[in-house]
C-alpha cells in the first residue's frame, strides 16, 4: 500500500494544483478549470510551493535525527534545515512573511522561545507537519511534542500548535487504518483529551504572555479554536449541499485550524476519490496550495500511493526526496 509515500506525494501534488489558484477568485478558477477544479499536473518538472518545500526540511530532519527524538535532538537539526531552506535559491515560491521572520531571527542563534512569532497561528504551523504524523516508531507524547514544536519554531500561537498535532493524527491515523467516516469524531476527541495538556519539555516558556495565567489556560485556547473548527467541518459535511468555494464553508485556510478544517471538509466529501479531493481543494478561493496539500496527505495516507495516477509520480517537483521519505517510513 505504501501509506507514508501515498500521503507524502499526496502532500505535493495537491500543492502543485493548488500553486496556480492561490490568490484567484472562485469565479476566476471555475472558469479556467470547471467547478471540479485542476486535475492534471502542469509542467515538466510540475513545481511545488514552501508547503512542500519545508515539509521536506521537517522531514528530513526526523531522518538525520541520531537516538530517540527529543527536544534536544530534533530543535537544533529543525532549526538548521528550516535556515538551510530559507537561504536556499530554491525559496522563491511566495513563502509566509512569518516563516522568514521567524527563519531570521532563528538565524542569529537566540532561543527559538524568543525568535517565534509568537502570537501567529498562520497555516504554516501545519502544512509541513505530515512527516511527523508518518514517522514509525515515535511514542505518543514524542509525536504530540515533536508536531508542536515544528510549528512552535515560527509560529507560537496555541491555536497553531494544537491543528498541527491535530494533522499529524489525521496522517497516522489514515495511515494505520481509520475509516475515513470516523475521523472527525477521532479528531475531535483529541481536542477534548489533550486541552489542558502542555508539554513542558517541548515548548520551554513560550506558555508566558502578560495576559496568560497558566500553561494550561494557553494550550487550551489552541484546542478550543479547533474544536469548534471541527465542528464547521461536521455540519457543513451534515448539510449535504458540497458544491461552490469550500472556503465560504469552513474558512479560507491562511490561519491554521481553517487549513486544517476546509482540507478535512473537501477530502471527507469523497475521500475514495484523490484527484476529485485535490481538485476541489485547489478551486478555492483561499489558501489553496495549503489546503490541497493537506487534504492530499489525508487521502494518500489512507488509500497509498497506488491511488495516485502513475505518470505523476515522475513529473512532481522534488520526487527524488519524497521516495526516500516514504521508503524510510513505508
Amino acid at each position: 500500500m505504501r501509506a507514508a509515500s501515498g500521503s507524502l506525494f499526496g502532500l505535493a501534488y495537491g500543492d502543485s494544483l493548488g500553486k496556480p489558484t492561490e490568490f484567484q477568485k472562485y469565479a476566476d478558477i471555475v472558469a479556467r478549470y470547471g467547478p471540479a477544479g485542476p486535475r492534471q499536473l502542469e509542467g515538466e518538472p510540475a513545481l511545488v510551493t514552501d508547503d512542500t518545500q519545508m515539509a521536506l526540511a521537517v522531514g528530513e530532519a526526523l531522518l538525520e535525527v541520531r537516538g530517540a527524538l527529543t527536544p534536544a535532538t530534533f530543535e537544533p537539526v529543525l532549526r538548521r534545515r528550516f535556515l538551510e531552506w530559507a537561504a536556499s535559491p530554491e525559496n522563491d515560491r511566495a513563502p509566509g512573511m512569518t516563516c522568514l521572520r521567524a527563519c531570521a531571527a532563528l538565524a542569529d542563534g537566540r532561543p527559538w522561545t524568543k525568535a517565534t512569532q509568537a502570537d501567529s497561528k498562520g497555516c504554516g504551523a501545519n502544512m509541513r507537519v505530515t512527516p511527523i504524523g508518518l514517522v514509525p516508531g515515535l511514542s505518543d507524547a514524542q509525536r504530540s511534542g515533536a508536531a508542536q514544536l515544528q510549528a512552535a519554531l515560527t509560529h507560537g500561537h496555541p491555536t497553531g500548535l494544537a491543528a498541527s498535532e491535530l494533522t499529524a493524527y489525521a496522517c497516522l491515523w489514515l495511515k494505520d487504518g481509520l475509516a475515513p467516516n470516523r475521523l472527525l469524531a477521532a479528531l475531535r476527541e483529541r481536542c477534548e483529551e489533550q486541552r489542558e495538556i502542555y508539554h513542558g519539555d517541548w515548548l520551554g516558556e513560550l506558555w508566558q504572555r502578560p495576559t496568560v495565567t497558566s500553561p494550561e489556560e494557553f494550550i487550551a485556547r489552541g484546542w478550543d479554536e479547533c474544536a469548534a473548527a471541527l465542528d464547521r467541518v461536521e455540519a457543513a459535511l451534515a448539510s449535504g449541499v458540497h458544491d461552490g468555494d469550500p472556503c465560504l464553508v469552513t474558512g479560507a485556510g491562511w490561519i491554521a485550524e481553517e487549513a486544517l478544517a476546509t482540507a478535512l471538509y473537501v477530502y471527507l466529501i469523497s475521500p475514495d476519490d484523490p484527484v476529485a479531493v485535490l481538485g476541489r481543494g485547489a478551486a478555492s478561493s483561499g489558501d489553496s496550495d495549503s489546503i490541497a496539500c493537506l487534504a492530499g496527505a489525508f487521502a494518500g495516507a489512507s488509500l497509498g500511493l497506488g491511488a495516485w495516477p502513475a505518470e505523476w509520480q515522475t513529473q512532481i517537483e522534488y520526487a527524488d526526496r519524497l521516495f526516500r521519505l516514504g521508503k524510510a517510513w513505508d
